[in-house]
């Protein structure tokens, strides 16, 4: 069957109002321009991947709760729609995870940092965030894909004092200000 005569995603759906919100404050153009240091024009290699695609799907693996980069290039690589959304067509191969953590490395903290500034101001241009201090929980989290390893760790704390405990008895956990907002890395 021919790309084109398969059925299109409806206009109505998230992925395709959020592309428009996110076009509607320039998100692309200012992300490439942001990130364009950390791009290498040489014309050999692999062709890199757009940062704006990047992190679109990274966008995806959050709206989704996907619990990895490799599902969120399979989900990503699945669905029509988000295919629409990243701007690939259906005979273009989306990106692999296997990318994720070269373009990670490569855009460094103070790139994620200008990215998030610029989205939590587009957010608030539009009328989605509200009020003036905004805390955000990153967490270190042990990672380990072994099964063989997998430990139960159960504490059975109660909630609060779970989430007390770790920030207590952590030092990596530091406010950062911004004009109007607060959040915590």
């Amino acid at each position: 069957m021919a790309t084109q005569q398969l059925p299109k995603s409806p206009k109505s759906t998230f992925y395709s109002k959020l592309d428009e919100t996110l076009e509607s404050f320039g998100f692309g153009a200012k992300v490439r321009e942001i990130c364009a240091p950390a791009y290498k024009q040489t014309g050999t290699g692999r062709p890199g991947i757009d940062p704006v695609v990047y992190l679109k799907m990274i966008m995806v693996g959050f709206f989704e709760d996907l619990p990895s980069e490799r599902a969120i290039a399979a989900r990503c690589a699945d669905s029509m729609s988000i295919r629409a959304f990243l701007n690939y067509e259906l005979d273009e191969k989306t990106p692999d995870h296997s990318s994720f953590t070269v373009i990670r490395q490569r855009l460094g903290l103070d790139v994620y940092e200008r990215i998030f500034t610029l989205t939590l101001q587009a957010l608030r241009e539009h009328g989605l965030l509200r009020g003036k201090n905004l805390g955000i929980d990153s967490s270190v989290i042990e990672a380990n894909a072994s099964l063989r390893a997998l430990v139960h760790r159960n504490t059975e704390e109660q909630y609060w004092d779970y989430v007390k405990r770790p920030s207590a008895n952590s030092s990596s956990i530091y406010f950062r200000s911004h004009p109007d907002l607060v959040y915590a890395l």
